[in-house]
């Protein structure tokens, strides 16, 4: 999770970012439809959404609070 009211961090971070998932300015939950999983040596892969299915792609997940 990251905290900040600076949109050009937020989105260098992002872009920055090698992870499978991010929430700016929120509490992590779980949702359906977000992706789960690791990436690189951190997990099995993803599962869960229609991204499931390209596990050899590296998606990044953002949720952004209010």
């Amino acid at each position: 999770n990251v905290w900040t009211r600076d949109e050009a961090e937020v989105d260098r971070f992002v872009r920055d970012l090698e992870a499978g998932g991010v929430y700016v300015n929120g509490m992590t939950a779980s949702h359906p439809a977000f992706p789960f999983g690791g990436i690189k040596r951190s997990g099995y892969g993803r599962e869960l959404s229609g991204h499931g299915i390209r596990e050899f792609c590296n998606i990044t997940t953002v949720w952004h609070g209010a």
